[in-house]
Order: C-alpha cells, then structure tokens, then sequence
C-alpha cells in the first residue's frame, strides 16, 4: 500500500488568507477611525454652532433686558411727571376752593343788609383812593395827582348816609383845605426857580473898565494904552476865558443843586447853592446886582424839598380805625 503524498500548495494558501485577513482588519479599523472623526467632527460643529446660538440669544436676552429697563426708566419718568402734575392739580383744586369760599364770604357780606353792600364797597374804594393819594404825595410828590385822588374820595365818601362817617367827611375837608394851602409841590417850584436863575446869569454883565480921566497926569494918559494896572486882590473875572469858565462852573453847580431838589437831598441841594455863591462873585463886582444875585440864591436855597403836611394820612388811619371798630 502505498502512501499518499501530502498536499504542496497549503502554507502558501494559509499565507495568502492570513494577509487578506490583516487587510480587512486594517480596512475596519480605517473605516472606524474615520467614522469616529466624522462622527467627532459632527459633534464639533454641532457644539460650536450651539454655542454660537446660545451666544445669539444671550445677546437677545440682553437686548430684550435693556428695553424693559428704558420702559421702566420711561414708566418711572411718566410716573413722577404724573405724580407732579397731580400735586399742581391738587393746589389749583384748593386755591380754587379757598377763592371760592372767598367770593361766598363777600356775597354773603354784601348780602347781609346790617353791612350795607353798597356802603361796603365805596369805603372800599374811598380807601383805595386815599392810599393812592398819600402814595402820590411821599413817592412821587405828585401834589396834583394827590389833590385829585382827594376829591374823588371826597365824592365817594359823600354817597355814604351813615352818621357814623360824618367825622370822616369833616376830617378829609381839613386835609384837602390844608393841601391846596401847599400852592406849588416845593420841589417843583425850587427847580423852576433854579431855571429861571440860571437864564439869567447867562447875561452877566462884564465890569466896564475904567476909562482914564481927562484930568489925570500925561504920563497916565501916555500910557494907558499900554499898561492896565488892576489890584493884586481882585477876584472877578475879567479875561473873556476867565469868565466864560466862572460861568461853567456856576451853571454846573446850578444843575447839581436841580439834581439834588429832584431825589430831595436837601444838604446836597444847599451845599451846591453855597459853592454857586462863590461863583458869582467872580463875575460880579460888589454891586447891587451882586447883592441881589446873592439874595435870590439864599432864597432858593432855603426852599424846603419836602412836603410837611401834618394832617397827611389822617383820613386814611381814621377810616380804618372805624372799619376795624364794624
């Protein structure tokens, strides 16, 4: 029996399926690998573009807070400008109130015949008028304005047929009767004399010069021409520019003494008529129209500026006196 020879080509075969299978173990862990980086770099992008979306909406949730933050700043602002005009309506709703509880006050004086309405309101206008007049008179020195003010309270007081006014009439009288013994408001008549002085001066005369008599010696005669012998002592001004400036300077001191009568500053008034009296003695010689020059001056300058009525205002206080008494 003979003995069967064994197959040659084995090992080769075992070889050949040995290396396809290290192939095709290869291949699978080739296609693992790459599926594990697809599948890595698919998480990748899905994180990342969830984090870029988780950015989008924080920045939309910021957005979003900071409008609801200028809607609350603006219901705030929209709040306290309604709170304001809440207060603002709160006080006109009270002051119209209180003016209408005042207006039914006065109805109901006006209505109340133990007060006489209509005598209510002319001592209501005779004051009025009385106080207008004694403003006039202390503020402005309207003397006119004053004495007109006085008659219309005068008429007002008239339609009034309480006895109990008659003393007011009577006093009023002797006030009017003691302004219209004033004449002219005092200031107003110094400044007019001020005037009037003052476009007289503008005329002063120069001192004439002495003329060289006939019987004087021949060397005086010879040479008066040529020689003018004045006193050492002589204060008048005889150069045409020594006077011109005496005449400045007097009508200078005469607007100060105005200006001094108007605002009623009585030392002002008469220290600027003294430094006036200097002045005309430098464009007068010793004269009687210097003398008279100079009376005038002192009468003006003891003028009084300010009205000096004693009875000034006593109506008034004797009308409130006896509306306080009612």
């Amino acid at each position: 029996m003979s003995a069967t020879p064994a197959p040659t080509t084995s090992p080769p075969a075992r070889r050949s399926y040995g290396w396809v299978l290290w192939i095709i173990v290869a291949l699978l862990l080739a296609a693992g690998a790459a599926w594990g980086w697809t599948q890595w770099q698919t998480r990748s992008e899905r994180a990342r573009a969830e984090q870029a979306d988780a950015g989008q909406r924080l920045d939309a949730l910021e957005g979003r807070i900071d409008t609801i933050r200028r809607d609350q700043r603006s219901q705030l602002q929209r709040l306290q400008q309604a709170d304001a005009t809440n207060r603002v309506l709160r006080d006109e709703v009270l002051g119209i109130g209180q003016r209408s509880a005042l207006i039914e006050d006065t109805v109901s004086k006006l209505a109340d015949p133990d007060r006489h309405g209509e005598q209510a309101l002319r001592l209501d206008e005779a004051e009025l008028l009385l106080g207008m007049a004694q403003q006039r008179l202390l503020i402005a020195g309207d003397l006119d304005g004053a004495r007109r003010a006085y008659v219309l309270a005068g008429n007002v007081l008239d339609g009034i047929d309480d006895p109990a006014y008659l003393s007011l009439r009577q006093t009023l009288q002797q006030e009017r009767a003691g302004l219209d013994a004033l004449g002219t408001e005092p200031r107003v008549r110094a400044m007019a004399e001020l005037d009037a002085f003052a476009r007289t001066i503008s005329a002063a005369p120069v001192e004439p010069q002495t003329t060289t008599a006939t019987d004087a010696p021949w060397w005086r005669r010879a040479f008066a021409t040529l020689v003018d012998v004045n006193p050492s002592d002589r204060t008048v001004a005889v150069q045409p520019s020594d006077r011109i400036a005496a005449v400045a300077g007097l009508q200078l001191e005469i607007s100060l003494a105005r200006a001094a009568a108007e605002r009623r500053d009585e030392a002002g008034f008469r220290a600027a008529l003294q430094r006036a009296d200097g002045w005309l003695t430098r464009l007068w010689p010793p004269s009687k129209t210097l003398d008279s020059q100079r009376a005038q001056l002192r009468e003006i300058g003891a003028r009084e500026l300010s009205l000096t009525l004693p009875t000034l205002g006593s109506t008034l206080h004797q009308l409130r006196q006896l509306r306080a008494a009612d």
